[in-house]
């Protein structure tokens, strides 16, 4: 296992990237909290991080703004550093109902949620990576600024075995109900161990292909040994390992009993309080809710909504921030913000919507006020935990800048010596005619085209006037959810149709070198969907291509027209100088069009439907073969299905209601 980070890459640092490379380390040595890098589209920004991280040797952590785009970074990342342990942290719920009150209807929404037991697995060994590795990069969402379970909870329960140890078999299986362990001695599956004499096989929380062998001789540890839970090949023989807890929200059995003591006091006390001002149904809700629970916790250890009990179960005072993965990030840890212009204020925005909901619950009697506690933190205190920061996007918001003060690194000049879009404004009153013949120019020589519209109804009007008149048009609206809008942008790729329309859908982060022609219809029409960052950036898709052009419609050049045309001539004049001092010519990206991580060729997909294959002719007969070999095909189709499920941002049971975390 590999301690220093090692980066693997076919190419060296070129263009703008060495001295943005070099400005940034120089900045994080001298111990500056707060740095910019203003990389332009296909600047290989996240090469430059790379080179940052492998040189400084620090653990970091990578937010991005949602799902898709972590999953976009963590498969790049998992290139750069095959070697290290690059990790994945966002939201485990394939669907999320929040529990909620309407008063306005007296409706009451329980909790509704489906958990996905893979990227649960994979939250696990991120956290597992921090606590014990330094060569770590966890690529995570803004999920990481909700509540974990407290770390010093998390380190104290771990069940630590050495060969040799003297322990007997109950102790050993009584350490693991308490790490929330399930025995199961059929079905052998992460998070459960089954016992067989003086033998305890673990399949342990964070792991999704090796188990752990505890072999034990008159009450001591005569073997540790770690071997596929498929198979049961012993791989290799260990002298000590470290089971961790099954879930980030295991408490000891002493802090659960103390936390009932003093959620029955909280309770005394606001049942109190509703009845001086007769809230007589609420007080006996609350009441019947709280008892319910207590009862639950005493019996089993836990209960349905436990997390709203945290701030005892934590051991925290009123008000104070929860756990968060930040608290797993080691002090000198660094911390990488990506298309921060995005990220930043969706952090701000967590606590708030959150705080509304649940101040509707305690006042009508369904909560305690301590469940006012249970929260993402808030953005001050985000700003006090963060570690040294490098905010990274090509169009950085005023918070960003503010923070960095002349600390902003401009990566403009890219490896492959493209240029920025040339950009053409023209008029409204033509703008659909000029467009179709626009599509047509570029559909003869196999090029792409992005349309932005301003509204949902022009962009359906638009895409069914395109098709009428024999264009191959997709129009990506906000009801495709994110698995079907990434195999959309694969289908453009691929050449299955020629035109994307689209609304607000084609910004941050979409890697499309096929696209020469991003259109902007109305561009003169100031607003938050034609502001100067959200121009720029639509502007940007078009940069990866060495025919881009961008075309923004409109009968006058407003104020962010302006100042988006003048940042790209500035960058374009920038490039091409460059180019001209070292004799490059431009040259095209050449990716792949393939499947996003995520959305496409999910691991294990061909084996598993060969595996299908194989345990399907099991069990016609078992076709010559015995039953175990039988058993064996099945485990290992549900064993490749189940690494699809795995694949990061992959969801499933519908859409996620909840902001992208």
């Amino acid at each position: 296992m590999s301690k220093t980070f090692t980066l693997h890459s076919a190419f060296r640092p070129s263009g703008d990237q060495p001295e943005a490379i070099r400005r940034l380390e120089e900045g994080l040595e001298d111990g500056l909290a707060h740095q910019t890098l203003l990389g332009v589209t296909g600047s290989g920004k996240t090469f430059t991080i790379a080179n940052v991280i492998a040189d400084l040797q620090r653990p970091t952590m990578v937010l991005a703004p949602n799902k898709t785009l972590a999953a976009q970074l963590y498969g790049e990342m998992k290139e750069f550093f095959p070697e290290n342990a690059v990790e994945y942290f966002v939201s485990y719920y394939d669907y999320y109902q929040p529990e909620a009150y309407v008063p306005s209807s007296d409706t009451f929404i329980e909790k509704d949620a489906s958990v996905n037991e893979h990227i649960e697995q994979m939250r696990l060994s991120a956290t597992k990576a921090l606590l014990e590795r330094r060569d770590v990069i966890v690529v995570a969402s803004v999920s990481a600024i909700y509540g974990l379970g407290d770390p010093d909870l998390y380190l104290k329960m771990m069940l630590h075995l050495t060969t040799g140890m003297l322990i007997d078999q109950r102790a050993i299986l009584r350490r693991l109900a308490e790490l929330q362990y399930t025995r199961n001695d059929q079905a052998f599956q992460r998070g459960t161990f089954r016992v067989r004499g003086e033998v305890i096989d673990v399949f342990p929380a964070e792991s999704d292909d090796i188990a752990l062998r505890i072999e034990l001789f008159d009450e001591e540890v005569e073997r540790l040994s770690l071997f596929d839970p498929l198979t049961g090949q012993v791989e290799s023989s260990i002298p000590r390992y470290t089971i961790y807890p099954k879930t980030h929200y295991v408490t000891p059995r002493e802090r659960i009993v103390q936390a009932m003591e003093e959620i029955k006091v909280e309770l005394a006390e606001r049942r109190k309080v509703l009845l001086e001002n007769n809230k007589l149904l609420e007080e006996q809700r609350l009441s019947q809710r709280t008892q319910f629970d207590l009862e639950m916790m005493n019996e089993l250890g836990y209960c349905s909504g436990i997390e709203n009990y945290s701030r005892y179960l934590s051991g925290r005072g009123p008000g104070e921030p929860p756990p968060t993965l930040f608290d797993y990030l080691p002090a000198d840890g660094l911390l990488v913000i990506d298309e921060s212009h995005v990220t930043i204020p969706q952090i701000g925005g967590m606590y708030r919507g959150d705080r509304a909901r649940k101040e509707t619950l305690v006042e009508y009697g369904f909560r305690l006020p301590s469940a006012l506690d249970n929260r993402p933190m808030k953005f001050e205190e985000f700003e006090a935990l963060a570690p040294q920061t490098i905010y990274v996007s090509a169009t950085p918001g005023a918070y960003e800048l503010d923070k960095s003060g002349d600390e902003v690194v401009d990566q403009v000049v890219r490896p492959t010596g493209l240029l920025d879009p040339v950009i053409e404004v023209r008029p409204v009153g033509t703008q659909v005619d000029d467009l179709l013949s626009e599509i047509r120019l570029r559909a003869a020589i196999n090029e792409r085209v992005l349309v932005t519209t301003l509204t949902k109804r022009m962009a359906e009007d638009l895409t069914e006037y395109l098709e009428e008149h024999g264009e191959r048009v997709r129009y990506l609206h906000s009801d495709i959810d994110t698995v079907e809008r990434m195999e959309i942008i694969r289908d453009l790729r691929l050449g299955e149709f020629d035109v994307l329309v689209g609304i607000n859908l084609l910004r941050e982060g979409l890697d499309m070198p096929e696209v020469s022609l991003v259109a902007i219809l109305d561009a003169d029409k100031e607003g938050f969907l034609r502001s100067e960052r959200s121009l720029i950036q639509t502007i940007g898709r078009a940069a990866r291509n060495i025919n881009g052009k961008a075309i923004l419609y409109g009968d006058r050049i407003t104020a962010s027209m302006a100042k988006a045309i003048s940042e790209t001539e500035r960058r374009r004049e920038k490039q091409q100088r460059y180019n001209e001092e070292h004799g490059i010519t431009p040259q095209g990206l050449n990716k792949k069009g393939g499947r996003y991580p995520g959305a496409g060729q999910r691991p294990g997909e061909d084996q598993g439907q060969r595996a299908r294959q194989v345990a399907f002719t099991g069990r016609g007969g078992y076709a010559g073969a015995d039953a175990k070999s039988a058993a064996a095909a099945n485990s290992r189709a549900g064993r490749a299905d189940d690494a699809a499920r795995a694949e990061p941002g992959v969801r499933r049971g519908g859409p996620d209601p909840r902001p992208a975390a």
